[in-house]
Order: C-alpha cells, then sequence, then structure tokens
C-alpha cells in the first residue's frame, strides 16, 4: 500500500509538471475535444444496443428477437466467467493452510501433534555468524588434540571441512518436504521454550553435486546422491545461536549438552538423530525416514516439488 501511494504521487507530480505547460494544455483540450463527438456518438449506440436488448428480453419478444436473446446470454456468461477469473487470481492464499490441509491428508500424525497449528521457521541465519562458528570450532578442536593424544573424530570440525560457507549450502526452509519441516520446527520451539536453547539452521536440503561432493570424504559423510535424506528434504543440520553467535562445535560444554537434549526431543517427535550413529557421529543432524521411502532420483525430485507445490 506505501509503494502504491509512493507511485501514485510521483505519476501525478509528473502530470502536475506536463500540465503547467500552456502548449500541452491546449494540445489536451483540442484532442479531447476532437474526440468527444465519438465518444457521444459511442455511448448512445451502446445505450440503444441496451435498449434493444432489455427490449428483446421481454417474455412477449421471446420469437421474433431471439437473436438478441443469444447474444445476452453469451454476454451474461462472458461476465460470469470473468467475474470468477478475476476472483480467483486476487483471492488470497494462506499457505499455512494450504500445508496444514496438506499434512492432514498425507502425514495425520504430525498434524495431529500440531494440533493442526503449523509453525513458521525463523529468519535464515547470518552467513558471517557461521564463519565466525566454523573458526571457532577449528580452534576449539585443535585445543583438544592438543590436550588429547588419542582423540576421536570430531564430527563438527569434519562436517566444517565439508564446507558449511560455500555457495552450494541450501538453508531455506521452504525447500524442505513439510513433513520433515514441521517435526523440526516443533524441535525447534520445544527447545526454546523448554530448555532455553536457540536453534538455527545449517543447511536443509543437499543438493545431489553437493552430497557427492562431500562424500569425498569419508570422515564427513559416506553417502553419496541419493542415498541421503537431505536428497530428499527430509534432513537437516542445526547449530546453537547463544548471545548472537551462533555455536557449531561440540566441545563447547554449553553446546554439547544442547546436542544431546536436541537428540532427546528430536526422537520424541518421530525423527533419527545422528548422535545414535556408531560410524559417524553427526550430533546436528536430524532425518524424517519416511515409511515406505524410495531413495531414486525421481521420488526425490517428486518430494521437492510436493513440498513446493504445497506451499
Amino acid at each position: 500500500m506505501i509503494v502504491f501511494v509512493i507511485c501514485s504521487f510521483l505519476i501525478l507530480a509528473v502530470v502536475l509538471s506536463l500540465f503547467s505547460s500552456h502548449e500541452l494544455r491546449v494540445k489536451t483540450q483540442s484532442f479531447f475535444y476532437s474526440i468527444m463527438p465519438r465518444i457521444k456518438k459511442r455511448r448512445m449506440s451502446i445505450c440503444n444496443f441496451s435498449k434493444k436488448m432489455n427490449y428483446a428480453m421481454s417474455s412477449q419478444q421471446t420469437q421474433k428477437h431471439w437473436y438478441l436473446q443469444q447474444w445476452g446470454i453469451l454476454i451474461t456468461g462472458f461476465f460470469l466467467l470473468g467475474s470468477i477469473v478475476v476472483f480467483s487470481l486476487t483471492r488470497t492464499i494462506d499457505p499455512t493452510r494450504i500445508e496444514a490441509n496438506y499434512l492432514k491428508e498425507v502425514d495425520p500424525q504430525i498434524y495431529t501433534l500440531l494440533n493442526g497449528e503449523m509453525l513458521n521457521p525463523p529468519s535464515e541465519v547470518d552467513e558471517k555468524l557461521v564463519d565466525e562458528a566454523i573458526v571457532q570450532a577449528m580452534r576449539l578442536e585443535q585445543e583438544y588434540r592438543v590436550n588429547h593424544q588419542n582423540p576421536k573424530n570430531s564430527l563438527i570440525v569434519d562436517d566444517v571441512h565439508g564446507g558449511f560457507d560455500t555457495k552450494m549450502v541450501d538453508r531455506k526452509w521452504e525447500n524442505m518436504n513439510p513433513r520433515y519441516k514441521q517435526r523440526l520446527l516443533m524441535v525447534f520451539k520445544i527447545m526454546r521454550d523448554r530448555y532455553d536453547y536457540e536453534l538455527v539452521l545449517l543447511e536443509g536440503y543437499r543438493s545431489p553435486d553437493r552430497q557427492n561432493l562431500l562424500s569425498g570424504d569419508t570422515n564427513t559423510t559416506r553417502a553419496k546422491a541419493y542415498q541421503s535424506y537431505h536428497q530428499f528434504g527430509l534432513a537437516a543440520d542445526i547449530a546453537f545461536k547463544r548471545n548472537g553467535k551462533v555455536i557449531i562445535s561440540e566441545r563447547d560444554p554449553w553446546a554439547w549438552r544442547g546436542y544431546q537434549l536436541y537428540g532427546e526431543v528430536a526422537e520424541s517427535v518421530g525423527l533419527t538423530w545422528g548422535g545414535r550413529w556408531t560410524s559417524i557421529k553427526d550430533y546436528g543432524h536430524t532425518e524424517y525416514r519416511m515409511p515406505g521411502l524410495k531413495k531414486t532420483k525421481e521420488t526425490a525430485e517428486s518430494l521437492i516439488l510436493e513440498g513446493a507445490a504445497k506451499m
């Protein structure tokens, strides 16, 4: 509305500036005077046609003016159809309600857990905060390795090696399937309300190319394209936010406690937590193992488009 008012004001200012010219005003008046007879003639034709139509529509003229009646029906149908089209194009679409109806149909379990209330995702995390968190995580890992002669593999730093700060990372909530998205948002809400932990999304949907790139480092992931739930919009990696800063490393005691709570809450809403894995522990990772899911390219494309279409 503000943009409309500003644009209207600018247009009015330009028009008034142009009409400040006497020559332009004279030409404009001459133009309107020249078309006035044509406008009057056209208006009279329309009025006469309307009178004929009105007369032809009377019950006494059914047979005599049937062709005019056909035109009346055609014009009425055109305006009716036009009204329906205009209404459809201008009707306000509520994406939340669309998503609720979608989940009610395909995933009644999460719909029941949410009590029909769709959760809205938080704003996207600042890229600079993630970069700073990566640097901090690497520093803490180096300190840990200095203090421990035989340390275990650090998931967070291995993931950082995979590159959270690349342009291939997708942090858009709308690219995740609603069946997983709403479960994850419920976890975000419980972690904030119950434990006072603010969560941020590090990566959601992951392209096949990025998955193959990450699989080159077996300390990060062994899953290739379409073997990970990320390609289906059914997985995500998270971190925490404290005092305006993103915390990634599990070497931070506060973050480590957060990851444990995160795993418990995620599992309580039907998600699988990477912290339970035996080979590579991924504390910030959760995924929704959809029953009957076939890990194929066609399924991945279908689920991503399915989520986008319902939004």
